[in-house]
């Protein structure tokens, strides 16, 4: 195994001596790169992005934001990283850097006001800038360049998408502590599609650095990534107190801000053999490292009430590096994709050292961030059954519309036949120590027509169903009311679309 290094704005740098638990959020700001910011430290404000190149959905290489701040370093290791001061260009020794496209527009359009988070805004722009398929839906707006702005065509968007394709919920994981969000706006709808001599465009039609081997370790702690699953879960047999990490969305967190470090960390997000999405005829098998991002496009809306939760699912930033293994593996009872892997009837693939398993979702969790995943055992898959059930929704209540941790979460999964529910399944968060299956309320709805008579007693049911608390996000009587009352809007969602 060769020393770890990185490779940012072009230019190769060893990461040691930095400690396994180094962020590259530090690792640059050491390195004099104090355009990268840390706000909060825990992935919510954004000043720290930066683009990573990573293999692409429509072209060989994507430049993907991600949050600086929760990313080792280590993590990195044999990848290229662009920062906001590597999107100018200086074009001879000695000159002024040439402003990036999305940088002019954000300063001709007043979108930097302090300047503190103007360089995450940049990055994250930047990253929704070079999407390939941008300006597919307004190819003629897109192709105007810089300055095709607002006022021009704005018709042909919406409030969050403008005419030149650009997608604001790209932004959705930036803060402006100055309320500067509408001159942000403008620059995000004006820009216009790359040059052809732009490097980091022309830079997508090349292959993503490969993922290599890393055993990095400074003060007897150890970052360390295997090339292949086998590898990886031997190692895990002989370390099984060690971190597994892929995105580091929730491990990073307890790093800052709990100043949590651990002997051995083990990064599984580039293992091939959980990075694969696979459609058969009776199922559909999601690799547990492809990040949220991946598979949305993927999967691009074929399994609706995954399309439906990927949006409210924290922000386009986490969900660049968050994944499904990594949401399940926390065993959190308020994470946002149990609910709804319950109501699709998914079951995990684990394995280990001596082979796989396949569990069932509703028999994973045991208790309050416990499972029934053994000392050395990962998730290598999540199978969804087909076909999938044609009523869906998933009610995210939190006290943000984006960006928030859910006060509850409620999955529904129906099949409607002649008026008659067949089939129900309701995953639920939130509401009990576990991610847990709304049995009682699934009974009371199948074989009962749908209408609002079965829809009023099914949701008295629901109300009861879990062991809500009262905590900071809501009452445990709020809980339980909303509980109910997301089954009415369902049933007042789809009366019209499903004959009762």
């Amino acid at each position: 195994m060769t020393a770890a290094r990185i490779t940012v704005n072009g230019k190769e740098a060893p990461i040691a001596p930095a400690a396994p638990h180094t962020t590259v959020l530090d690792f640059l700001r050491e390195r004099g790169l104090t355009g990268t910011k840390e706000g909060c430290a825990e992935g919510e404000c954004g000043a720290c992005s930066v683009l990573v190149a990573r293999p692409g959905v429509n072209k060989p290489t994507d430049w993907v934001p991600v949050n600086a701040c929760l990313v080792p370093v280590a993590a990195l290791d044999g990848q290229e990283v662009v920062t906001s001061e590597g999107l100018a260009t200086v074009e001879a020794p000695g000159t002024a850097p040439v402003l990036h496209p999305v940088q002019e527009e954000m300063a001709v359009r007043g979108g930097s006001q302090c300047g503190y988070c103007t360089p995450g805004f940049v990055c994250s722009m930047a990253g929704e800038y070079y999407r390939p398929d941008r300006c597919a839906a307004a190819a003629a707006d897109c192709g105007a360049g810089a300055g095709a702005g607002v006022g021009e065509g704005a018709e042909a968007g919406d409030a969050e998408h403008g005419p030149n394709g650009f997608d604001l919920h790209a932004l959705s994981g930036n803060l402006c502590r100055c309320t500067g969000y509408r001159p942000i706006r403008d620059a995000a709808f004006a820009v216009g599609a790359p040059a052809d001599e732009d490097p980091l465009a022309r830079r997508r039609d090349q292959a993503p650095p490969a993922p290599v081997a890393t055993d990095y370790r400074q003060d007897d702690r150890a970052f360390v990534r295997r090339n292949t699953l086998a590898e990886t879960l031997r190692l895990l047999r002989e370390r099984p107190d060690a971190v597994v990490v892929a995105g580091s969305t929730d491990w990073g967190v307890e790093v800052n801000i709990r100043s949590r470090r651990a002997d051995c960390v083990v990064a599984v997000d580039r293992l091939p053999e959980l990075r694969d999405l696979r459609v058969e005829s009776d199922h559909i098998e999601i690799g547990a490292a492809l990040t949220l991002t991946e598979i949305e496009r993927r999967l691009d809306g074929t399994v609706p009430l995954l399309a439906e939760l990927f949006p409210q699912f924290a922000s386009r930033l986490i969900r660049n590096g968050a994944t499904l293994g990594g949401n399940l593996g926390t065993g959190s009872p308020i994470g946002d994709s149990p609910p709804v892997l319950l109501a699709l009837e998914a079951s995990l693939v684990l394995a280990d050292a001596d082979g796989e398993r396949v569990v069932p979702l509703a028999e994973y969790f045991t208790g309050y961030r416990q499972s029934v995943r053994r000392p050395g055992e990962l998730i290598r898959a999540v199978r969804l059954p087909l076909p999938l059930s044609p009523v869906t929704a998933f009610h995210k209540i939190a006290k943000r519309r984006f960006d928030d941790i859910s006060s509850v979460a409620v999955a529904f999964a129906l099949d409607v036949e002649g008026g008659t529910v067949r089939k129900a399944r309701i995953g639920l968060g939130g509401v009990a120590a576990t991610p847990v299956r709304a049995l009682a309320t699934e009974a009371a709805l199948e074989g009962r027509p749908w209408n609002a008579e079965t829809a009023g007693a099914a949701a008295e049911v629901l109300r009861g169903e879990g062991t809500p608390m009262s905590d900071h996000r809501a009452s445990a009587g709020y809980r339980s009311a909303m509980l109910g009352q997301s089954l009415l809007k369902l049933y007042a969602q789809t009366t019209e679309a499903v004959p009762s």
